[in-house]
């Protein structure tokens, strides 16, 4: 069975996710852990529960969900893999981190891609790929239908979605990914977005006040 623990990081106040299940395997989400003490707690995290890192993955590449990439890849030797269109947003992040007081970030190489139809595979779970562009041009999610769990980055949130006033960014293309990807899963999926407390499929389409079915 697939456990998801998540951790809040940094100023954006970001949710950084480790999936796991009892194979001992883990996948690091979005770590967004920057400072000593909040890279020392996903690594606490990670081996209290003697967990073993096999892959680290970005739904997108804001700056937010990116700042603890390179501390990933070193602490562990793991690949890091996003979608294609993101990686200009990766790469630019080095030039505004600055602007934003993190002057010692880091950044990282991309390993390889993850594309719509395709999947992640935590331990003895597999989660499938879905593409959901609107608040980056390269936003992707990752749906467990057996497990009812879907890891939603930036584009739903508890009665809210993601930004599009940042580059890449369109609120159309966001409503059509949501409308068409999301809420077109069961009612009783679990959401677990980049910011903020879980939610629901069913009860976003009920209450959100920006998209509702």
């Amino acid at each position: 069975m697939l456990q998801i623990a998540s951790m809040t990081f940094n100023p954006f106040q970001e949710n950084t996710y480790v999936l796991y299940d009892e194979s001992g395997t883990c996948v690091v989400v979005d770590p967004g852990c920057y400072e000593p003490d909040e890279q020392l707690e996903l690594k606490a995290f990670i081996s209290g529960n003697n967990l073993r890192v096999v892959q680290l993955i970005n739904t997108h590449c804001h700056i937010d969900h990116v700042l603890g990439n390179e501390f990933v890849k070193q602490t562990y030797n793991v690949g890091l893999f996003i979608h294609r269109l993101d990686e200009p947003v990766l790469r630019a992040v080095s030039a505004y981190a600055p602007n934003y007081g993190f002057n010692q970030y880091q950044p990282a190489a991309v390993d390889g891609f993850l594309e719509e139809g395709g999947e992640i595979t935590v331990g003895k779970t597999k989660l499938a790929v879905l593409f959901v562009p609107g608040h980056a041009p390269g936003h992707i999610a990752f749906y467990s239908a057996n497990d009812k769990a879907l890891i939603s980055g930036d584009v739903l949130f508890y009665n809210s979605i993601g930004r599009t006033d940042l580059p890449g960014g369109h609120p159309d293309t966001l409503e059509k990914s949501i409308r068409e990807k999301l809420f077109t899963l069961p009612d009783d999926t679990a959401v677990y977005p980049g910011h903020g407390p879980k939610t629901s499929i069913g009860f976003e389409k009920r209450t959100n006040p920006f998209v509702r079915a």
